[in-house]
């Protein structure tokens, strides 16, 4: 690939780490005293949630619905430099699939809680409403037809922690709330700081897919391949720098500034292709070529990527009752991803261009901003907090060793395809305080506010020779100007954004809540929130939610909570326009996304989109010992009407004929579809040993079981009931199926962490249930058993403020079992892509690392 870095440090890694090394003994006399304050600082913190309440000082262990806080520690002691890679690590109820050949989904990839959708999960930064990010997923992946927020532009060493409320909580937050909430806390320490350095690779051996040793020609004329044994390969290697200091801002205030640097190399899980890739010669005979040319011609696994952040947070205490604060971000990711190899012979290849055949890259340029400013303090007895929240994501997308077929041999190959832009304004004013109330044994904490948020999303065209329709024929041959046969139009792998699906579209929404909560005795809390949200595009909606604690006795108490709320559509899934090349059950094809207002989609029998409303259920207990042992277990049930859904890829000749000119020979749209159920269970358990001599271990315990069931479908419309189309339905068994199976069943989480003088070892393994990729056709469903993927970090203090860390993720190099293996009827495209994407834990087998850090 045409890699273009930001910054070409990969060749630099032992000089890094040298200098590194080197430069420890100087900060490490200057250092001791800041990172012994920092420690004792880290030991001393409260568990106290921003999330799941608004009272002030609401601890997790008071909590009526279930809270997980992640610290720092947790973060970093892990070779996995991604946030959703660590939350999947360390949250039984969070899945982060790994896809490939996905689009733009291979640079943003998304990831769930509690088996919903990803944007179903609310993403707060620092208590703010984080924007989302602007891509579109479309294809076959986790969270088909879902924009949601870009966790993995958060940059880990910025955390202080990660707070996550398994609860609806739609009627505390708004728009999203409807599987939980995600709030991130950014460091705040005005003093000391650390670099760090890590370096892997994957080391390992393909399970089930054999090396290709050789291919000749057999007796019969046809090629023949000599297999050896499994594949070995050390690929993706991965160089992230990070970097994080605290600064006094005057004698009242604080500036926290985190950066991150990450070079990522790709990695291919592909089979070899047997396919014969030259036409016959004119005898009938093979082409000699076929003997040479590499049959690894497609990359599936990790896409290059290199990107750059920064986050800083920042405090002052203005007066003794108003402090000013203020966080921001900017991110800057570049990638290349992989689409579908042509063929020499290929009629969207054209020979004097690509005498071999070409596999297309589409590459991303992916800017992201922030910035919150606020002002909180106290007046006549309330507490108060104002704030405004922007933030813009713009994805632009490329092609590059590609062509436009229908433009001839003289074809540019490199594209620029167009760019998707999303940004959010929010305006919050908060207001809280405590109320005497004579018949109750404690203060009523109140809080109201008011906010303010809106959105736009913009669509902006390529040029037009990634679209456009030129006048040659099939594989760049001349015909007839007018009547054809043409060739593909646009870039092969990503046809551009046409000017028909550009548009700069917005809307606004305002909202009012309240918040009330107290204790109607000394053992049982009562919480009660509302809040009216009023949408410019498609109305009012009015969610409540009563939530209630009580203390069986000092160590057992039970809580339940019970919630509406709802889903906004977002503007993404309104407006989208795009063609691109789609894998249906396994087959590559043009299929064109429109909008659900477009004159396509109406034709289809498209009604417009509407809000989704949900209902949340939750019960549980939490029990917290004096010998350092708690568990919490907690049962919900989530249930979403009117669910937003992206249609069946909807073909026939009637669909042809509709999408004459586009350059789609399929069609789709999203709509209100389906309602489901969700159920399932989490079980989260700790345990701290300290010993006499042989140092403390602390253990922890997470377990998930979910249940996702489609419910009820929507009737199939008028329109698809004439002759001309493939499909009565606007929704497939498959599409049923994904949300049904395509997520673990169940997951365990494991860890025990040793810490002995100068020494921590962290040992995690994750159990991930049976999953499924599911298919139309029976013969090609897959179903993927359940695994155990083993994580071991090893850390030494080389003195007081420097670290070395050695470790590897997945050290037993386990794969999902390899697709040609796993299904009946075992195709070319089931054999080049060796591995189902819906695998959990991913398809790219053991990760080995070294990591140095200084603390100053």
């Amino acid at each position: 690939m045409n890699r273009k870095p930001l910054f070409k440090l990969q060749q630099s890694v032992p000089q890094i780490l040298l200098a590194m090394s080197a430069s420890a003994a100087l900060v490490g006399s200057l250092s001791v005293n800041a990172v012994e304050q920092e420690t004792k600082a880290e030991e001393n913190i409260e568990q106290i949630s921003v999330i799941g309440s608004r009272r002030l000082g609401r601890t997790v262990e008071d909590s009526a619905v279930p809270i997980d806080i992640i610290g720092a520690d947790a973060l970093k002691n892990s070779g996995f430099t991604e946030t959703n890679a660590l939350l999947s690590s360390l949250l039984p109820s969070f899945n982060f699939p790994q896809a490939s050949l996905t689009d733009g989904s291979d640079h943003v990839r998304p990831a769930q809680l509690r088996g919903l959708a990803p944007d179903h999960t609310l993403v707060l930064v620092n208590g703010k409403r984080r924007h989302s990010n602007a891509l579109l997923n479309l294809n076959g992946s986790t969270g088909r037809g879902s924009s949601s927020v870009d966790l993995n532009a958060i940059p880990a060493n910025a955390i202080d922690r990660i707070e996550v409320l398994r609860d609806g909580a739609a009627a505390q937050y708004g728009s999203d709330a409807i599987a939980g909430v995600i709030n991130i806390v950014l460091k705040s320490a005005s003093s000391g700081g650390s670099v760090a350095a890590i370096y892997g690779a994957n080391v390992t051996e393909m399970d089930g897919v054999p090396q290709l040793e050789s291919v000749s020609e057999g007796s019969d004329g046809n090629l023949a391949f000599t297999e050896g044994g499994d594949r070995s390969l050390t690929d993706g290697q991965t160089l992230t720098l990070q970097g994080n200091m605290g600064f006094e801002l005057g004698d009242n205030g604080f500036l926290n500034i985190s950066t991150e640097y990450r070079d990522r190399h790709s990695t291919n899980r592909s089979d070899y292709d047997n396919r014969e890739n030259y036409a016959r010669l004119d005898d009938g005979s093979l082409d000699p070529r076929e003997l040479t040319v590499n049959r690894y011609n497609h990359n599936f696994g990790n896409g290059d990527v290199e990107d750059f952040s920064v986050f800083y947070n920042a405090g002052y205490q203005l007066t003794n009752e108003v402090d000013l604060y203020s966080f921001g971000s900017y991110s800057k990711r570049e990638g290349e991803g992989g689409g579908f190899y042509r063929r020499a012979s290929d009629s969207r290849n054209i020979e004097e261009v690509y005498p071999d055949g070409f596999l297309p890259v589409i590459t991303s340029d992916i800017d992201d901003f922030s910035l919150a400013l606020g002002a909180k303090g106290f007046v006549s007895e309330w507490n108060y907090d104002v704030s405004a929240v922007y933030g813009q994501d713009a994805f632009e997308f490329g092609v590059i060793n590609s062509l436009n077929t229908s433009y001839g041999p003289t074809s540019q190959t490199s594209f620029d395809a167009g760019t998707l832009t999303y940004d959010q304004l929010t305006l919050n004013v908060d207001f809280s305080r405590e109320v005497d109330v004579s018949f109750l044994e404690s203060s009523v904490s109140v809080a109201v506010g008011a906010e303010y948020r809106r959105e736009g999303y913009q669509i902006d065209a390529g040029e037009e020779a990634s679209y456009a329709q030129g006048s040659f024929g099939p594989g760049g041959e001349v015909t007839d100007p007018v009547d054809g046969p043409f060739g593909a139009a646009g870039a092969q792998v990503f046809p551009g954004f046409t000017p028909e699906s550009e548009g700069d579209n917005s809307r606004h929404n305002v909202s009012l809540y309240i918040d009330l909560e107290t204790y109607l005795t000394d053992d049982w809390n009562l919480a009660v929130a509302a809040r009216y949200e009023d949408y410019s595009d498609f109305g009012d909606t009015l969610n409540g939610k009563v939530a209630t604690r009580y203390s069986l006795t000092e160590d057992l108490a039970l809580r339940a909570s019970v919630s509406t709320g709802f889903r906004a559509p977002s503007l993404q899934q309104q407006y989208f326009t795009s063609v691109a090349t789609v894998f249906v059950d396994g087959e590559p094809t043009e299929t064109g996304t429109f909008a659900p207002s477009s004159d396509v989609a109406k034709a289809l029998g498209s009604p417009g989109l509407d809000a989704e409303e949900a209902t949340n259920y939750g019960v549980g207990f939490t029990w917290s010992t004096d010998f350092n042992f708690s568990l919490s277990v907690d049962y919900y049930q989530i249930l979403i009407d009117d669910r937003i859904v992206l249609s069946n890829n909807l073909s026939g000749d009637a669909i042809a004929d509709l999408l004459q000119g586009t350059g789609a020979n399929q069609g789709r749209f999203f709509l209100n579809a389906i309602d489901s159920k969700t159920r399932g269970v989490d079980v989260v358990a700790s345990y701290n040993v300290a010993t006499d001599g042989y140092g403390d271990l602390a253990f922890n315990l997470g377990y998930n079981y979910g249940k996702n069931e489609v419910t009820n479908i929507i009737d199939p419309p008028a329109e698809l009931q004439g002759a001309g189309f493939d499909q009565d339905n606007l929704f497939s068994g498959t599409e049923l199926r994904r949300f049904e199976v395509s997520t673990p069943r169940n997951k365990y989480n494991l860890s025990a962490t040793w810490t002995n003088d100068d020494i921590r070892t962290t040992l995690r393994t994750t159990r991930y249930g049976e999953t499924q990729d599911p298919s139309d056709i029976p013969e090609r469903n897959e179903v993927l058993k359940p695994k155990w993927i083993t994580d071991l970090d090893v850390a030494y203090s080389l003195s007081e403020n420097v670290s070395l860390s050695l470790g590897a993720n997945n050290i037993f190099d386990v794969y999902p079992d390899a697709t040609r293996e796993n299904v009946d009827d075992v195709t070319t495209f089931s054999r080049l892509f060796a591995y189902s994407s819906f695998s959990p834990y991913g398809f790219n087998g053991r990760y080995v690392y070294g990591k140095i850090e200084m603390k100053f």
